[in-house]
């Protein structure tokens, strides 16, 4: 059966989120999520500034358990753990609309996605004032599923690569998050076929790593497990 959603979008310091589900109950809890979560990690790099400022993995604390998601995946992906705070934000939010037993539950935290839904999901692929920004996407279909997308040329996110952008697709966006960083700092040099294949081979090193495609200097790749790719009309 498929709902009429709702859509809201709203901004929390760094964090410029958009939610979409059936429920309000599950957009008023992702919300709260999503604030409770920041408020956690503030505290948290408060105490413990490296966490902030490390580009290389770090333990993972017990608690918050957001520190902890980010820690984790980022010691998968081989990057700091901050290359996985829009990700496990969006994850815990969705974590918590699924328990107000909404049927769409979907967060994108500034362009990284988490969504479970038991109706497909269009999503478009943002790459700033690159010609294919916005001109296309994907029909998202297999669910739970974590997109993320890093970019070398447009994103505020530091990366040590060029490429218009890195999207990568796991089952969460806190590794996909993390995973889209270290794919998008291998893609650089003036050979875009070998920036490319450099980065799809980082990506699906990665565990939990599904699927990778990439933009540079005009060519993209593809590899692994990629959601029906669509047009996105202006």
């Amino acid at each position: 059966m498929t709902h009429k959603l709702i859509k809201v979008s709203f901004k929390l310091k760094e964090s410029q989120c958009t939610i979409i589900s059936e429920k309000q109950k599950a957009i008023d809890v992702a919300k709260e999520s999503i604030h409770r979560s920041r408020q956690e990690l503030e505290l948290y790099v408060r105490a413990n500034p490296k966490f902030l400022h490390t580009l290389t993995p770090i333990s993972a604390p017990e608690k918050p358990l957001v520190a902890k998601m980010m820690a984790e995946a980022a010691s998968k992906a081989g990057v700091g753990p901050m290359a996985a705070v829009a990700g496990a934000i969006a994850d815990l939010a969705v974590l918590e609309m699924k328990q107000t037993h909404c049927d769409v539950a979907v967060v994108e935290n500034g362009g990284e996605i988490s969504a479970d839904s038991n109706q497909p999901v269009n999503v478009a692929v943002a790459m700033g004032e690159e010609p294919l920004s916005r001109r296309f996407g994907f029909r998202l279909t297999d669910f739970p599923i974590g997109v993320a997308t890093s970019s070398g040329r447009f994103s505020h996110a530091l990366s040590f690569g060029d490429a218009e952008a890195a999207t990568v697709f796991c089952k969460n966006a806190t590794i996909a998050d993390a995973a889209a960083t270290a794919v998008c700092n291998i893609v650089k040099g003036e050979d875009p076929e070998r920036g490319i294949k450099a980065g799809i081979s980082t990506g699906l090193s990665i565990e939990g790593v599904e699927g990778v495609l990439i933009s540079y200097k005009g060519q993209i790749g593809t590899a692994g497990k990629i959601p029906q790719i669509i047009r996105i009309e202006s």
